[in-house]
């Protein structure tokens, strides 16, 4: 098992519905009982699409469990990669052909397009029966990536449209050898900004490249920046930005974009990290190519199978600011939702509560070394998992936020990001390029609401 210790921190517009059947309507009132309802009664078979390639294993080995305790056959189907998943999911829901479970990749415009168009079910009903008895397993920011308040931004009626199975925080990982190699302290990551940097320069005077990450994938670049947003401005001056009542010129913002350029100057980055998909980040750094990498907790079940001997200490990226905390992205990892359309719906809820059962919960932490999303099957996390789990409380997410910025706006700033590592641009351009993007988005969002309701 790899030896992992913690630094810095404590050890869409369908409208036909199917049929219900009465034996189905019959299992939904036992399901609505409370998760410990009677085993549903036999149906043609429950289908799930995915896009985990490291939990396959795991999931067929609970299907073929539930089989034989109920008697109904469920089949897990694998589509990856994500890409590729994500757009079987949008020909599913043009030809109504979803599964009766599935999960939803990418943003929360795509979930909540797919909720109100008919496709998801809500579950909140079952989540609150028996005084809330399935609702109260699970971690809080766990569900709120799976719910919908009053007044939330997408209109979507408030509830609970989704089950997760995991959870996740994105942090720092080092590998404790080569800081060793370049006389750095092994058991303690580098707190401040600057003394990160200075970190980078011992890795690279004793021929060690000093951070990689799959900066490729846009969405890790404006993960890794919000944190430093949120650091150096607090959540008031983000939220403001979001509304357009800051601009992405002002000086706290283009700071954050300095900071990029900072990493290249300082010449520790690996070799065409801006073009490296994450998968190619993570080989790089389990065969300690890089001394330090931008990764999420999954990333524990990946380093194992790619290097077990590999030693590594987790992180809090470094501080910019005092002045506000240092967050994290995190919250649910992989979550499954019910076909709102499908006529085995009470027989899908039933599987899920079973799925988050802590006997379940405890197998897939054992198969797959994820966070797990109930609170019972934390208490026996493996040590590896120990430092991304305490850091829940810091987590933050875009999708939860009152109000989200326009895609337009991040592609603008993910990509100005990339042009600023690969040194085409400037931090000060990249923050104009941004605002003229988010100009433009403002004016057309004024510009619908001016139109007139048909």
């Amino acid at each position: 098992m790899a030896k992992v210790s913690v630094a810095g921190q404590p050890s869409i517009l369908f409208t036909h519905h199917s049929r219900t059947t009465l034996t189905t309507l019959l299992l939904c009132a036992a399901v609505l009982s409370g998760p410990a309802c009677a085993k549903p009664p036999a149906a043609a078979r429950l289908t799930i699409w995915h896009w985990m390639t490291d939990r396959d294993e795991a999931f067929q080995a609970l299907a073929r469990r539930y089989t034989q305790e109920t008697g109904l056959p469920v089949r897990f189907e694998l589509y990856a990669p994500s890409e590729l998943y994500s757009q079987k999911i949008r020909g599913a829901a043009q030809t109504d052909t979803l599964p009766d479970i599935f999960g939803v990749l990418g943003e929360s415009r795509d979930f909540a397009s797919l909720v109100k168009a008919g496709f998801i079910a809500e579950l909140t009903p079952a989540m609150e029966a028996q005084d809330a008895a399935w609702r109260s397993r699970f971690f809080p920011k766990a569900l709120e990536m799976n719910s919908f308040t009053a007044g939330n931004a997408s209109g979507v009626a408030p509830g609970i449209y989704g089950v997760p199975i995991d959870v996740t925080t994105i942090q720092l990982v080092y590998n404790k050898r080569l800081f060793e190699r370049a006389g750095l302290d092994a058991d303690r990551f580098p707190r401040t900004w600057e003394a990160w940097l200075e970190a980078g320069r011992r890795l690279k005077a004793a021929g060690i490249t000093g951070f990689v990450s799959g900066w490729g994938e846009t969405w890790l670049l404006d993960c890794f920046a919000s944190n430093y947003a949120w650091n150096l401005m607090g959540r008031e001056k983000v939220l403001a930005t979001l509304r357009g009542e800051v601009p992405y010129t002002d000086p706290d913002w283009i700071r954050v974009l300095a900071l990029f350029k900072e990493l290249r100057d300082a010449g520790f980055l690996y070799d065409g990290l801006v073009t490296m998909v994450n998968k190619r980040a993570e080989q790089v750094f389990a065969n300690e190519g890089a001394a330090v990498a931008f990764n999420g907790s999954w990333c524990v079940n990946v380093y194992h199978g790619m290097n077990p001997s590999l030693e590594y200490g987790v992180a809090l990226p470094p501080q910019l600011s005092d002045e506000h905390p240092m967050v994290i992205w995190g919250g649910a990892g992989s979550s499954f939702m019910v076909n709102a359309r499908t006529p085995r719906r009470a027989e899908a809820i039933h599987f899920l509560q079973w799925l988050t059962d802590l006997p379940q919960q405890r197998f897939l932490v054992e198969a797959t070394r994820n966070l797990p999303s109930t609170r019972a099957a934390a208490e026996t996390i493996p040590p590896a998992l120990v430092p991304f789990a305490t850091a829940v409380d810091r987590a933050v997410h875009p999708s939860l936020l009152p109000v989200q910025e326009a895609p337009a706006v991040v592609e603008a700033w993910g990509k100005g990001i990339q042009s600023i590592l690969t040194g085409e641009q400037t931090p000060e351009q990249v923050a104009r390029a941004v605002q003229e993007v988010k100009e433009r988005e403002l004016a057309r969002q004024r510009g619908l609401a001016r139109q007139p309701r048909s």
